[in-house]
């Protein structure tokens, strides 16, 4: 069952690459749409019900643009509809979360020093926290409340900050800002699906009907895509983040999730103002670079005040390669090739943490990583960087056989 580790890492890229392809897409008309619509110019001669126009140049041709707030006097020919990157982004992504982090809760989505529960129970939390969020932001946006647009957003900021430190409560640093992004992501594309596109149908079908649509609609439309604006740049940042233990994996993470939300309003405030020709508001740089620095500081010096200890246990799912009979001869190579830079305090030169926190200086850390040690060390030459330690073929096969025997005696991933 060892091709089946092969299999499903290659499944998990393909479907990553999707989501990185869609999530460009959606991110690209989102960013493009917003500095238009900023960009607008009212003038004089514009038809009626026309609330401005851009001109602009690309690709060697001049554009003409020009928005209608409500709707034009006739229903155009042909009208393009901006959905399907939105959908297709949250699909795949979704499909990433199932693949990574459902496919394999006991080693990336489930922490027992955190929380003890089974894989069910957390896939359960997981699910349902998705879609308990979108029901909430929903809620609130609909309420009274929703008619201050900037206290709504404050009001997001409160709940995003509240789910931070609720993630981490549950599932391992990773999966905690994984699902921060997913979450964040879910409101994202929620907002397409069921409040933006529809209010843009109703909009079209009075068009068609020889109705005067109602302007509610698009003002209703417009606040939901403005969410999405500012919440773009900190799904990236935390869709990124499992590639940086010091973000994810220190005992102040939620307090650097929700600074992140910050940093993300500071740039679009910036980007914001510049296409509305209001200026440059160049404090914006300053104010993210304060947050950067202190984000630096919250995932460093924390760490030796609060004393924060790895997990020496491993879960029983992984016991199975510690007690398997090429073990031994496995940790030796692990020991001499791989723990110079994968220990608790990295004696390479240069490093002052273990790459993506995957510290190997012990069998029970050794067990939990079997499996990305076998495709990263095994299976494949990505690690070490360049080979620097001098890993010899023989020493390749010899994690090879550790794991394979392992699985086959397990039949595991």
């Amino acid at each position: 069952m060892y091709e089946y580790a092969i299999a499903w890492e290659w499944i998990a890229f393909a479907v990553r690459w999707l989501h990185v392809i869609t999530a460009i897409a959606w991110i690209g008309s989102s960013f493009y749409f917003i500095a238009l619509d900023l960009g607008l110019v009212k003038r004089p001669h514009l038809p009626p019900g026309a609330y401005g126009e851009e001109w602009q140049v690309h690709g060697g041709g001049f554009y003409h643009i020009q928005k209608y707030l409500v709707a034009p006097a006739t229903m155009p020919e042909h009208l393009t509809w901006f959905k399907w990157e939105s959908y297709a982004t949250w699909l795949s992504g979704f499909a990433m979360l199932c693949l990574v982090y459902y496919g394999g809760a006991e080693l990336f989505l489930i922490d027992r020093q955190v929380l003890d529960v089974s894989a069910t129970t957390a896939i359960l939390i997981s699910l349902a926290s998705l879609g308990a969020g979108w029901i909430l932001y929903d809620l609130l946006c609909k309420s009274p409340l929703g008619r201050n647009t900037w206290g709504l957003m404050i009001l997001l900021y409160i709940l995003l900050v509240a789910m931070a430190w609720g993630y981490t409560q549950v599932f391992t640093g990773r999966a905690a800002f994984l699902h921060l992004g997913a979450f964040t992501a879910t409101i994202m594309s929620a907002n397409v699906f069921f409040i933006i596109i529809p209010n843009q149908k109703i909009v079209v079908a009075d068009l068609i009907a020889g109705r005067t649509p109602d302007p509610k609609y698009g003002v209703i439309a417009k606040q939901r895509s403005l969410h999405n604006n500012y919440l773009t740049l900190p799904v990236i940042f935390f869709m990124l983040s499992n590639h940086y233990p010091l973000a994810f994996a220190t005992a102040f993470n939620w307090i650097i999730a929700a600074l992140v939300f910050l940093m993300g309003v500071t740039i679009r405030h910036w980007f914001n103002t510049t296409h509305a020709r209001k200026g440059r508001p160049t404090w914006t740089w300053l104010a993210t670079a304060i947050l950067f620095i202190l984000i630096i500081w919250l995932s460093t010096v924390p760490k030796v005040l609060t004393g924060e200890t790895a997990n020496a246990t491993p879960a029983p799912v992984f016991q199975k390669f510690a007690a398997d009979v090429h073990f031994p001869a496995a940790r030796d190579v692990i020991m001499s090739r791989c723990s110079m830079c994968h220990a608790a305090e990295p004696v390479w030169e240069g490093l002052h943490a273990a790459p993506k926190d995957v510290v190997l200086d012990d069998d029970a850390a050794i067990a939990r990583h079997a499996r990305e040690i076998y495709l990263q060390a095994a299976r494949s030459h990505a690690m070490p960087p360049g080979n620097l330690t001098g890993v010899t073929p023989e020493e390749r096969q010899l994690l090879t056989a550790w794991y394979e025997s392992a699985v086959s005696e397990g039949n595991t991933r």
